[in-house]
């Protein structure tokens, strides 16, 4: 074989080794043999990062291979989602023993990480769209988790529900029924439509807790268009909502390659 066919292959089998390594389920790792090698590689930075973690909990998802499928974005994960599921697990007391509404859950990367790492109380994953709560449910099922109607559920689990929740015509009474102590979202700011949507459902979230405390809002959004950011802003002050920016979170688990931030809401009016 000549030299440049056999560098060409080396490479070949080191791409296949590193996407191998990727797909295989981590209790399967020789833990201790491959972090020693991947202290010797060159190239291993995140990787080792990865390994020196405490261990936890898997995710497994199901998911479509295009950006848009069905008429939806939702049925992929967006960093955004990343980066809420990396916070939350930084930061599991804000979920621990609560009940968790999250709005456009997509493919539900966000609400198995906490589900799994974060111990709440109960968690409601919502979307809009039929095909989309249909892998949401098989995502849940995916994880080991159980749905609310389910009498073989696990007590130790979460109780977990999957609710078609349209933010334009979802009524008090309906939110009410939810009963939130913690609402999150991720990568929802994509349009002014849906911005003027979520802002609504918000304000009706805070009216159906008027003689209790309202949830705490966590929103994590990708900076693509300053402008579509600044009407999410406005669209809060009119609604009388007042929010602050959470400081930057190291990026740990996942290389993020676009520009992330979240938003803590708060929805006394």
């Amino acid at each position: 074989m000549a030299p440049e066919e056999d560098a060409g292959t080396e490479l070949l089998l080191q791409s296949f080794e590193r996407r191998f390594l990727a797909a295989r389920a981590l209790r399967s790792f020789p833990w201790q043999s491959l972090e020693a090698k991947l202290r010797d590689s060159s190239d291993s930075e995140l990787l080792r990062d990865i390994l020196q973690k405490p261990s936890g909990g898997s995710v497994t998802l199901s998911e479509s291979t295009a950006i848009i499928s069905h008429g939806t974005t939702g049925l992929v994960t967006w960093d955004a989602a990343l980066y809420l599921a990396e916070w939350a697990i930084e930061n599991p007391a804000a979920f621990t023993d609560r009940t968790v509404l999250e709005l456009g859950s997509g493919a539900g990367l966000t609400g198995l990480a906490i589900c799994k790492m974060c111990r709440p109380r109960a968690y409601i994953f919502s979307d809009c769209h039929s095909r989309v709560l249909e892998q949401l449910r098989g995502n849940v099922l995916l994880n080991g988790l159980s749905l609310e109607a389910d009498i073989t559920a696990n007590l130790d689990s979460p109780r977990v529900t999957v609710a078609q929740l349209d933010w334009d015509v979802t009524t008090v009474r309906q939110l009410s029924a939810f009963q939130p102590d913690v609402v999150i979202a991720a990568d929802v700011l994509y349009c002014p439509e849906a911005i003027v949507s979520l802002v609504g459902v918000l304000r009706r979230l805070a009216a159906c807790r008027e003689h209790q405390r309202a949830p705490e809002v966590y929103v994590a959004f990708t900076v693509r268009n300053p402008e579509t950011c600044q009407l999410f802003t406005t669209e809060l002050g009119r609604a009388g909502i007042k929010w602050e920016a959470e400081p930057r979170h190291d990026q740990k688990l996942f290389p993020y390659e676009e520009h992330l931030e979240m938003a803590i809401l708060n929805l006394t009016l």
